[in-house]
């Protein structure tokens, strides 16, 4: 039997999941119209990915000026704690303050927090600076999917989608270099000012260009507690897992999967939850949609090991190592701008394929990685981790316009467009302290520990080759038993 729910968007009854290409040239895009929105939109999220690699060059510096080395591992993982519990209040601002009013809270609390970064006498008030910059870049990417219904017709999502989504490769290009030439100049807190007042501009830019009135009048729903608390203890035990050693890192990560297991449990239980309850039916392609994304993210973790490997087994300079560590974003960037201009038929293709060649990519990188590498390998390595990169861009923007054509209802769907960003960040945590460990596995061997991470992260891509064919599933109109 056939059971349907007149109040919600059943998985019958959802829009396909990949929306038709509308052929509107990128030049409406960057239209006066919209413009500006775009502007603001993408540069928050090239904000919150710049800002992670520009901190990572700059925490030696920091760390040699303000002392407390024992917290190093904290900067990040304040910062990544707060980020993902702030993605979980995106849907809800935008429904009660509207577009306008969350921007300009995101990017002063962003701005409040680098400032405070910038002015630190001591590492803790630097960490507590991180936390409250966490809080904005987790708006700012939440809101960057969210937003996109709102101020942008249907027919340009797509492309919004992939110009947005390639802010994380330039963000992973730009990051490094500008960090690295604050370092080498001695100067990381007039880097992080430079950050605070560019947050502040933007802030500005929000303010004149998107629209004031909020979508709709109707009350806040409830918070949900429960199912915030229980992913933001997630995000902490698995931070956790990557800072500690022996068997406290075993006891973190199944604390980290065992809390992750209770939150879906708990959030599916909840009229008001985290994730859109299209999430938890029967026949919804939304949850193969979050576990395909999360997939994708595990594989641009590799992205943090490229330059190190690169030195140690190539014997590449630092600046040709961070060279190479940028090829898997090129391809990244280059397959969501080629993705962006393609039609239905092409974009369940290309999710279906983007797993695929990420996971080859990564296995015939891992595989190749000896010591000693010499220049034809080096070649061959930023073939297959460009190989590897595109197939990130050709699946990712695809799949976050399939979260926010899911339902029919605005609140929902900004609500699923949101939580593409919560899936990602759970999953560079995931990645994160699992890398770590596998990383262990290779002992003193700094090939063997290279093989390890990432032959081991090619083994979780893989499994979004099912979960992407799971997406483009085509479904029947009417239910089945």
């Amino acid at each position: 039997m056939s059971h349907h729910h007149p109040d919600s968007t059943t998985p019958d009854t959802a829009p396909t999941p990949l929306p038709a290409h509308s052929g509107t040239n990128w030049s409406a895009l960057f239209s006066r119209q919209y413009f500006s929105a775009v502007l603001v939109m993408a540069s928050g999220v090239a904000l919150y990915a710049m800002n992670l690699y520009f901190t990572a060059a700059l925490m030696p510096s920091v760390v040699a000026d303000l002392g407390g080395e024992r917290y190093y591992a904290w900067a990040s993982t304040g910062y990544l704690i707060t980020a993902v519990i702030a993605t979980m209040f995106v849907s809800r601002l935008i429904g009660t303050r509207g577009a306008r009013r969350s921007y300009i809270g995101a990017y002063v609390s962003f701005a409040a927090g680098t400032a405070l970064g910038a002015l630190s006498p001591t590492m803790e008030l630097f960490i507590a600076g991180r936390a409250l910059q966490g809080i904005g870049a987790g708006l700012l990417t939440g809101l960057g999917y969210a937003t996109i219904r709102s101020v942008l017709p249907a027919q340009l999502w797509i492309r919004a989608t992939s110009l947005i989504t390639a802010m994380f490769g330039v963000g992973a290009l730009v990051g490094p270099i500008v960090g690295g030439s604050f370092a080498q100049a001695g100067t990381w807190r007039a880097a992080f000012g430079v950050l605070a007042a560019l947050a502040l501009v933007l802030a500005v830019v929000a303010f004149k260009t998107l629209p004031a009135k909020r979508p709709d009048a109707q009350a806040a729903a409830p918070l949900p507690i429960a199912s915030m608390t229980t992913l933001a203890l997630t995000a902490a035990a698995l931070s956790l897992s990557s800072i500690l050693s022996g068997a406290f890192v075993l006891v973190m990560i199944g604390a980290g999967l065992l809390l992750l297991t209770a939150f879906l449990l708990i959030d599916s239980r909840d009229q008001h939850g985290v994730l859109p309850r299209l999430a938890y039916q029967r026949g919804s392609s939304l949850k193969w949609i979050y576990l395909t994304v999360a997939t994708l993210c595990a594989g641009v973790m590799t992205e943090n090991f490229i330059p190190l490997f690169g030195q140690q087994l190539g014997g590449l300079s630092p600046l040709v190592a961070g060279m190479l560590g940028a090829t898997l974003s090129i391809g990244w960037v280059g397959g969501q701008l080629f993705s962006a201009n393609v039609g239905a038929a092409t974009a369940r293709a290309l999710v279906c394929t983007g797993p695929a060649l990420l996971t080859a990519g990564l296995t015939g990188y891992g595989l190749l990685l000896v010591a000693g590498a010499s220049t034809t390998t080096v070649i061959v390595w930023a073939v297959l981790l460009l190989v590897a990169g595109a197939g990130i861009g050709l699946a990712f923007p695809h799949l976050t316009v399939a979260a926010m054509s899911s339902s029919d209802d605005p609140g929902e769907s900004a609500k699923a467009a949101a939580a593409v960003s919560t899936t990602q960040l759970i999953a560079f945590t995931l990645t994160s302290a699992l890398a770590g460990n596998l990383l262990l596995l290779g002992g003193a061997d700094p090939a063997a520990s290279a093989r390890w991470l990432v032959l081991g992260i090619a083994v979780l891509t893989a499994l979004g080759i099912g979960t992407a064919f799971a997406v483009t599933k085509k479904r029947p109109h009417h239910a089945r038993p």
